[in-house]
């Protein structure tokens, strides 16, 4: 064998495993160093992840006005009053203005199978990017399910931990909070979604299941749907989530044709 043939074979075998990764493995170097395309790279990839963090959720303008519309989606915000006060005091996301308690009790209505939230978390370009593809399959499989669906709305400065208090407020059986996951150097559009079944105030982390990696080269949005419908239906079941609960091995459902 040749050393072209070995060179092509050995260039062909990294870039088979780099695309199986968005991590940066067998990248180019300098000596000691990254290339310069590597560290321009990491350079950028570094301030979208700044820029996501800081970012701000608006319905009206991240949407398009049909999208809200159909749905009726309307935007609360936690006490958080600014995005510095959210970042510093991880606290005030996890509980609603009055405002927000007094909008949400009057359009969302109580005891549904199923409440969808939209909270921007860390990162608001996720929600921007995932939510409009994840969104109506997550919705479409919902009523495949015959379960009722409350009414969804999006919260600013939003933290994990708000499941509970809406829990509490609205009574559904299971609550999905979907919120932008903290960016990092491989993605700033990765996106989660929290379940919890029954949430109260005095539920922690170890009472929710997650699904997380929601991007384009994680798990796709349309693939994303059908893991949390499967994950819903095992905490119906169980009546219960958390810890006790396997939605690890959820497999993808069928989702319907495009309309033609």
């Amino acid at each position: 064998m040749t050393k072209e043939i070995q060179s092509a074979q050995t260039v062909d075998l990294i870039e088979q495993v780099r695309a199986r990764t968005p991590a940066r493995i067998l990248v180019e170097r300098a000596g000691t160093s990254y290339g310069m395309g590597t560290q321009l790279e990491l350079r950028s990839d570094h301030a979208a992840a700044l820029d996501a963090v800081r970012a701000e959720l608006e319905i009206p303008r991240d949407f398009r006005p049909e999208f809200v519309a159909e749905r009726k989606l309307f935007q609360v915000q936690t006490l958080a009053t600014n995005k510095q006060k959210y970042l510093l005091r991880p606290d005030l996301g996890r509980k609603l203005s009055d405002e927000a308690r007094s909008q949400i009790a009057a359009r969302c209505p109580a005891a549904c199978d199923v409440q969808l939230v939209i909270g921007d978390g860390l990162s608001a370009q996720a929600v921007r990017t995932q939510v409009p593809m994840l969104l109506p399959a997550l919705e479409v499989l919902i009523q495949r399910q015959g379960w009722s669906l409350g009414q969804t709305f999006a919260v600013r400065y939003c933290r994990v931990g708000l499941l509970n208090e809406i829990g509490a407020l609205l009574s559904p059986q299971v609550v999905v909070l979907l919120i932008g996951e903290r960016p990092g150097l491989a993605t700033s559009e990765s996106l989660s979604a929290y379940l919890a079944f029954q949430p109260r105030t005095d539920h922690t982390d170890a009472q929710r299941n997650l699904l997380s990696n929601i991007h384009a080269r994680g798990i796709p949005p349309d693939v994303a749907a059908s893991r949390i419908v499967i994950a819903i239906s095992r905490l119906l079941s169980a009546q219960a989530s958390g810890v006790g609960i396997d939605v690890s091995t959820a497999q993808p459902l069928p989702l319907p044709s495009p309309k033609r």
